[in-house]
């Protein structure tokens, strides 16, 4: 399907992107924009409306997320940034008062050090940190040239083919979700492997997780896992005084996480 900038402006910024061939975990899509990208015959974005839930109460820390992002989306390892990561937080005493350190090397692919004596560790977990997919997204209110849109089915993408690389997005996003793509010159962020999604596939983080700490799912579906642990579980989402309706839900999520 091919616009005119004009069609593009006209339908609100909004395209229909899917999935290119091939079903591996690693799949490529190097070659896939907004744009030039066709969703899954099949695929009918009116249908569905996408959420996720991460479990921190079972989180490991072993990264195997984070690096399967990187791997499937082509994220640069050899620079900082990441689309998915993990975030260890350990709470120690100082003097009558608690410590809380945060740290994430390499966004949770290497694993982590044991920097701080263990008996000096009064907790310590871990949080998977991703795009939230915002029902009210900043970065889509902040964005001059409209490359930044909702789809109908809830995910929040970027049109590389629009995106002019002024980074508003990366600064108004309250989640830090965002990064600049040195090699498209544009930002860039989690797109829930939506070439994936269309497909009927899970994003590859979630499909990573050796534990079942990630999950992802329909929430117009009313017997979809993801529903089912929203009616059951204790959820919490990230910052909710800002008003953005995360659609990221965490089960067990400490109050020390920021």
């Amino acid at each position: 399907m091919e616009l005119s900038r004009r069609e593009f402006t006209k339908f609100g910024c909004k395209i229909i992107i899917g999935a290119a061939a091939g079903t591996t975990l690693i799949e490529s899509i190097a070659t896939i924009d907004a744009q030039e990208a066709t969703s899954s015959k099949n695929y009918d974005w009116t249908k569905h409306y996408w959420g996720y839930i991460v479990d921190t109460s079972k989180c490991i820390g072993c990264g195997r997320c984070a690096n399967a992002c990187k791997l499937e989306n082509h994220v640069p390892f050899d620079e900082p940034v990441y689309r998915t990561w993990v975030e260890r937080y350990r709470i120690t005493n100082e003097g009558r008062e608690e410590k809380v350190t945060i740290d994430s090397p390499n966004g949770g692919i290497d694993g982590f050090t044991d920097d701080i004596p263990a008996d000096e560790v009064k907790k310590a977990f871990y949080v998977p940190k991703i795009c939230n997919h915002c029902e009210n997204p900043p970065c889509v209110q902040v964005c001059p040239v409209g490359a930044t849109y909702e789809t109908e089915d809830g995910v929040v993408l970027v049109d590389y083919n629009y995106c002019i690389g002024c980074r508003y997005c990366i600064q108004g996003c309250p989640y830090g979700a965002r990064y600049f793509n040195t090699e498209k010159g544009t930002a860039d962020k989690c797109t829930w492997c939506y070439h994936r999604i269309t497909k009927g596939l899970l994003p590859a983080c979630v499909q990573a997780c050796p534990v079942g700490a990630r999950k992802f799912g329909d929430l117009k579906d009313p017997e979809s896992e993801i529903n089912k642990i929203l009616d059951k579980e204790r959820i919490n989402v990230l910052k909710p005084d800002l008003g953005t309706k995360p659609k990221v839900y965490y089960v067990g999520l400490d109050r020390e996480v920021r």
